[in-house]
């Protein structure tokens, strides 16, 4: 498989997606302010999620319109650039609340 390969990018978002969901759900809110590894474990899980979805190709972004590519790229540039000024409120929503339903869309394309 060639690292651009679309269903490898795919898995891999499932995969860590999957781990963004279960870290979160196994700590608080409260802990991502206090614990500096947990925020910077969480920060880098959504970052490489972006990262994945980038490598998606063009044609299977537009069969898969229910995955918000804009958006999950978006976050990835936002969180690797805008390193110094992440909102640990969005970062937390995202894998608690964008996260879940990604990962069953995600597990539906890639069982």
């Amino acid at each position: 498989m060639s690292r651009h390969d679309d269903t490898l990018s795919l898995r891999q978002m499932r995969d860590y997606v999957a781990e963004a969901v279960a870290l979160a759900r196994a700590r608080t809110r409260a802990e991502l302010d206090a614990d500096r590894v947990f925020a910077l474990a969480l920060l880098k899980l959504v970052e490489i999620v972006g990262e994945a979805a980038g490598r998606i190709s063009e044609s299977t972004r537009a069969a898969h319109p229910e995955i918000p590519w804009r958006e999950i790229i978006g976050m990835r540039h936002h969180l690797v650039h805008g390193y110094d000024a992440v909102d640990l409120d969005i970062l937390w929503n995202v894998a608690t609340l964008d996260f879940p339903p990604l990962a069953e869309d995600l597990a539906r394309l890639v069982p």
